[in-house]
């Protein structure tokens, strides 16, 4: 089941994500120190990624338990963006990245060896 998750909401799951399983206050402290998040809009992303089957709720101390993993997260989003703005093209994607010519040396080698890895 694919859960599509809107900026806000990514930004909760990203503190879990990256610190584990972790209480709604903590998540809230998080989020106002980087953004100035109120604890009442903290609290609401909260309870719409559990209510969508993003986060489950542990308790005792309202703990807070990722049940989407990031990897799915971002296959959505990437899927998303190449049929939204590359007309479901990736190829398109990839000449767009290449086009900007912006790229170092280490993440073109990094894109060469995804692709040679993919083909293998």
């Amino acid at each position: 089941m694919e859960i599509k998750l809107h900026d806000a909401e990514l930004k909760v799951m990203d503190v879990i994500w990256s610190e584990g399983t972790v209480s709604a206050k903590h998540i809230y402290e998080t989020l106002k120190e980087r953004f100035g998040y109120s604890r009442s809009a903290t609290y609401t992303l909260i309870k719409r990624c559990i209510d969508k089957g993003a986060i489950e709720r542990i308790e005792p101390g309202f703990l807070c338990e990722a049940l989407v993993k990031k990897e799915q997260a971002q296959e959505l989003e990437t899927r998303e963006l190449i049929n939204k703005l590359y007309d479901g093209s990736a190829d398109k994607l990839v000449a767009s990245i290449l086009g900007k010519r912006d790229l170092s040396h280490e993440e073109i080698e990094r894109l060469r060896k995804i692709v040679k890895d993919w083909e293998d």
